[in-house]
């Protein structure tokens, strides 16, 4: 790495301050966002059941209704569509046009989103769930954005000595975010019940108890605009990043100026040097050039395919839980609830697993990633997660058929748990640190769309191939639930490749932005091609 003095002060005095209270600010700022994230992704999950009861229930049949396949894939699968379009398009525009700008742009969209989503219409029930999917595209073409620009703008206000557990404790207001979905429609779920607590399926045909139950679901999904209402003001006071102002905008006076607000101390203006730099420096190639390719292709190939491949797994487990407690019998068949108490008893039981092992993964690792490293986490992650996952699927008639469900669960649990003291978090990381400042949003962006690609495969895959699966053994004679079985079967490989993968994936602990994205090199290779003087890697690191 450049000393501190051939470097431009304003980027020297980023990597070595302190702790300060704009660092805590900023989490606070940027996790706020992925709070409101995970809070919209994952409640959907909550209410599926839900939506079954209240529209697509026959009085006629002894069972309560539930979404047909299709119409549940679409419900719990659009809005990652949604998301991976927002992950590509706001990452292009935040190189493009700054992080700042199109910042409270994405927050928007999801507060709008949120309402509308909740506020879905129709004449039948078809028409309901169209709108319904609409809103929710949008709401995730929003969250999309909230990735590469929330996971940049923390890696480019952190120092380099902390800026791990910092982009992590972002990451970690997620964790927070589904423990929020949980107990809210716990809450919710609960007031509703106690007005009307009919026990048995065929009370819950009363106009009365479908009115309520369907005022249940649109306030849930309403609350997820709150917490991004709150932060808009606060995102919108936040200046553009000293890396993005100096390195990719050109602009030193502006950069100093900024940065001298926020860390409350004088630093200079070094436009000279700047403009220095940039004519010395070969740090010009783009995205699609051999140039990319050859320094960062595989660390793209690296952070990719380790985010497509964590998603299948941690979207499934999560959008699926439900599915899952039911085959294992520790939540009661739908026929013998009502559609509140099924409501209640399925978000106690995610706000159980949330609690115990997804919110202190992500604690876990803001506390150790700059000890052990992001690389070792990962691979730590993939392992486990892959460990035990064969413990629930290898003996799952066991946890099925004996009553086992605790055992079950608290091995369901740890599988969350490694998922986010592990590849979760590191894949959300990395990205935001290896490549170069004019391409570090684009190449998040790309990323991060892979999970999500990853996360559909999750939503629309594997809930067919546990439902077809299961009806198909269970009409030939096979128990219940073989479905679910081979889906951890097949998780788990999945996780096993995601360890291997993670081997293409470089380790940045402890190392400037500049030094991991190669940039500090430039400035060498292009004096060196030249004939003119060799300009010191801190002058060029910083283009």
């Amino acid at each position: 790495m450049a000393r501190g003095g051939d470097n431009l002060q304003v980027l020297s005095a980023l990597d070595a301050a302190k702790t300060q209270w704009y660092h805590f600010t900023a989490i606070i700022v940027a996790g706020m966002g992925f709070f409101t994230d995970a809070y919209d992704l994952f409640c959907i999950s909550l209410v599926t059941k839900l939506l079954g009861r209240i529209y697509y229930t026959d009085t006629a049949k002894p069972d309560p209704g539930s979404l047909p396949p299709n119409v549940a894939a679409a419900v719990n699968g659009v809005a990652f569509c949604g998301t991976l379009a927002g992950q590509l398009f706001f990452g292009w525009l935040g190189d493009k046009l700054g992080r700042k700008s199109v910042y409270g742009m994405t927050l928007m969209l999801m507060v709008i989103c949120s309402i509308a989503s909740a506020l879905s219409f129709g004449h039948t029930p078809t028409g309901v769930m169209a709108t319904l999917c609409f809103f929710r595209f949008w709401l995730g073409f929003g969250i999309g954005g909230d990735y590469p620009l929330s996971a940049t703008i923390m890696s480019e206000y952190a120092n380099k000595r902390t800026r791990g557990a910092f982009i992590a404790a972002v990451f970690a207001m997620q964790g927070f975010g589904i423990l929020a979905g949980g107990i809210v429609t716990l809450i919710i779920s609960a007031a509703f019940r106690a007005g009307y607590p009919a026990p048995a399926y065929q009370d819950n045909a009363a106009a009365s108890t479908v009115t309520q139950a369907d005022f249940v679901w649109r306030i849930i999904l309403m609350l997820g605009a709150a917490p991004a209402l709150l932060t808009y003001y606060w995102r919108m006071k936040m200046p553009e990043t000293a890396r993005y102002t100096a390195l990719v905008a050109k602009n030193a006076k502006q950069a100093a100026a900024d940065m001298s607000k926020v860390l409350q101390t004088e630093i200079f203006d070094e436009q000279e040097k700047l403009d220095e730099m940039v004519t010395a420096s070969g740090n010009n190639f783009g995205l699609f050039s051999r140039e990319f390719a050859r320094r960062h292709g595989l660390h793209l190939l690296g952070t990719a395919s380790t985010w497509f491949l964590l998603d299948i797994a941690f979207y499934s487990q999560n959008l699926f839980q439900k599915d899952i407690f039911t085959s294992i019998n520790w939540i009661p068949k739908a026929r013998t609830m009502s559609a509140l108490e099924e409501v209640f008893r399925i978000s106690r039981a995610q706000t159980l697993i949330a609690l115990c092992g997804t919110v202190p993964g992500y604690w876990f690792t803001v506390a150790l990633i700059d000890v052990v490293g992001r690389f070792a986490i990962q691979l730590l992650g993939f392992f486990m997660m892959t460990v035990f996952m064969l413990g629930l699927a290898i003996p799952y008639h066991h946890w099925t058929t004996s009553g086992n469900h605790i055992g079950f669960v608290v091995m369901y649990a740890f599988t969350f748990f490694f998922a986010n003291f592990g590849p979760n978090s590191t894949t959300f990381i990395v990205p935001a640190e290896i490549f170069p400042a004019r391409l570090r949003s684009t190449c998040h962006g790309i990323s991060a769309a892979a999970g999500k690609a990853g996360a559909i495969i999750g939503a629309f895959g594997f809930l067919y191939a546990a439902q077809n699966q299961d009806k198909s053994k269970a009409d030939h004679g096979y128990p219940a639930g073989i479905g679910v079985r081979n889906s951890l079967f097949v998780l788990a490989g999945v996780n096993m490749l995601g360890f291997f993968l993670t081997f293409l994936v470089p380790e940045s602990k402890g190392k400037s932005l500049e030094e991991m994205s190669g940039e500090a090199e430039d400035g060498e290779e292009a004096a060196a091609a030249g004939g003119g003087r060799a300009v010191r890697p801190s002058e060029t690191q910083m283009v």
